[in-house]
């Protein structure tokens, strides 16, 4: 397998860039980390938009090092950023003629127009175009140059919710045709439990962890400047028929999670997404909740992860759950592996296969 090859050291102000990795180039491989962590410094430095103080290969191809620094035209790297810099002068299909254009060996257009479905905007200008219509746009212009490698810098964030569901299909698409493998910038923990391959997680300019997917969620805990935020829990499922009161039931070895969200056609095999902060816990089975999703548990481990909070891990079923609950309460409810529990669900999001 190609492998992206980084060895860097490159400071920019008071800030270091600092860390060896070598980087699968399959599939989506994440970089996750806090703000100033170095996430998008790190694709300037593969794009070529600034030196990397060490050496970059992509294979047997030596992007930089000390004698050599191939320039971006001449690495093959598209880049699609949070605000899409498509051409105003020009129309959607201009913009897309000029991909083509320079990189002749690429996909044919119109392969292209209808897999991003922007047939009705060919002839907009890109001013009059939507934040979720004007992103397609980016990508298929980027896919349209024919790249070896594509970098994405939080394409959804600047997207409201029902933009970035509509955007995210494209996305997976791109992923499992396996034309070019994407090194996607996100902050979110869902669009990336959703999306990627792999994650390499930095903070302070330096790697804290990288792995599958799967593995991402155990290490959120440790990425400096997170601790606040929740660490979650990757479940494989498969969708039930619709009730006759509109909910989803999501079978998996543990039971059956109920949602009002649609996601996907009944029979399908879904990874859900469950943030540890939307688990609470109960000794005894609770009553008169309005929470749907009431499942029996054993906790497996307590681990204190703030002053006030720790993390709860249950088994239920063959799947383990993460809940992250107040040190209080865990007295109050003398909770210790082997005890047996409830977990109550909140929310679930959808982390498609």
């Amino acid at each position: 397998m190609t492998l992206l090859d980084l060895s860097v050291h490159t400071r920019l102000g008071g800030f270091t860039l600092d860390l060896q990795q070598a980087i699968p180039a399959a599939g989506i491989t994440a970089i996750f980390g806090p703000s100033g962590s170095g996430k998008t410094t790190l694709l300037r430095v593969i794009a070529g938009f600034q030196h990397s103080g060490g050496r970059i290969a992509y294979g047997q191809t030596i992007w930089e090092d000390a004698k050599r620094f191939l320039p971006p035209h001449r690495r093959r790297v598209a880049t699609v950023f949070q605000q899409p810099r498509l051409f105003d002068h020009l129309d959607v299909a201009g913009n897309l003629r000029y991909a083509a254009r320079r990189a002749p060996a690429g996909p044919p257009v119109g392969d292209i127009v209808g897999r991003f479905d922007l047939g009705p905007l060919l002839t907009r200008r890109t001013a009059t175009l939507s934040g979720g219509e004007a992103q397609r746009v980016a990508l298929a212009r980027a896919i349209l140059s024919d790249p070896q490698l594509l970098l994405m810098d939080e394409p959804l964030s600047a997207l409201d919710r029902d933009r970035r569901a509509a955007i995210l299909p494209y996305i997976e698409a791109l992923r499992d045709e396996g034309r070019v493998p994407i090194l996607y910038v996100s902050h979110d923990i869902a669009e990336i439990a959703r999306l990627a391959s792999h994650v390499l997680t930095i903070a302070e300019g330096h790697t804290v962890a990288f792995g599958p997917a799967d593995d991402f969620l155990n290490t959120i805990s440790a990425v400096p400047g997170l601790e606040a935020r929740d660490s979650g829990s990757l479940i494989a499922a498969r969708i039930g028929a619709v009730t006759e009161d509109g909910l989803w039931p999501l079978t998996f070895s543990g039971g059956v999670i109920l949602t009002p969200e649609p996601m996907g056609p009944a029979g399908a095999d879904v990874r859900l997404f469950i943030r540890a902060r939307d688990v609470m816990i109960a000794r005894d089975r609770p009553e008169g909740l309005s929470a749907l999703n009431i499942l029996a548990a054993r906790i497996a481990g307590v681990t204190e992860v703030a002053p006030a909070s720790c993390e709860i891990e249950l088994t239920c079923g063959e799947a383990r759950i993460r809940a992250r609950i107040t040190r209080r309460s865990v007295a109050a409810l003398d909770l210790r592996p082997g005890s047996a529990c409830y977990a109550v669900v909140k929310s679930v999001a959808l982390a498609q296969i």
